[in-house]
């Protein structure tokens, strides 16, 4: 590999690394980290890994989305982004199906815990 290309290489790592910094600061602030996992200038694929707290927040199929959509466009090098939470699996965005939210009292526990009462 000639210093020209590598030279190169480097400066394509560099601006992917700028582009996560410069577009999800969202993702340092809630405790969570980006990282380049693999970098393939001659094909122009990279592999994000978000760590920390993405892994398993729920709207990290979201940012993924963002970040695959985004990177492609302002990084012309950038053909295809693959990216995860480390789980092994890209989230899919339909796999909180089912689930819903449950608040104090609901449910066919009575002795479920409800908060503190009024004294009135």
């Amino acid at each position: 590999m000639s210093t020209d290309s590598a030279s190169s290489d480097s400066e394509l790592e560099d601006r992917v690394v700028n582009f996560l910094r410069r577009n999800f600061p969202q993702i340092q602030m809630h405790g969570g980290n980006a990282a380049i996992q693999h970098l393939d200038p001659e094909t122009g694929e990279v592999h994000i890994q978000l760590g920390g707290a993405c892994s398993g927040c729920g709207i990290s199929p979201m940012t993924i989305q963002a970040i695959k959509s985004r990177m492609v466009k302002e990084i012309p090098e950038i053909e295809e982004v693959k990216a995860d939470t480390g789980d092994g699996a890209e989230p899919d965005m339909g796999e909180t199906e089912g689930m819903s939210p449950s608040f104090p009292g609901e449910g066919g526990d009575e002795s479920s815990d409800e908060g503190p009462q009024a004294p009135f």
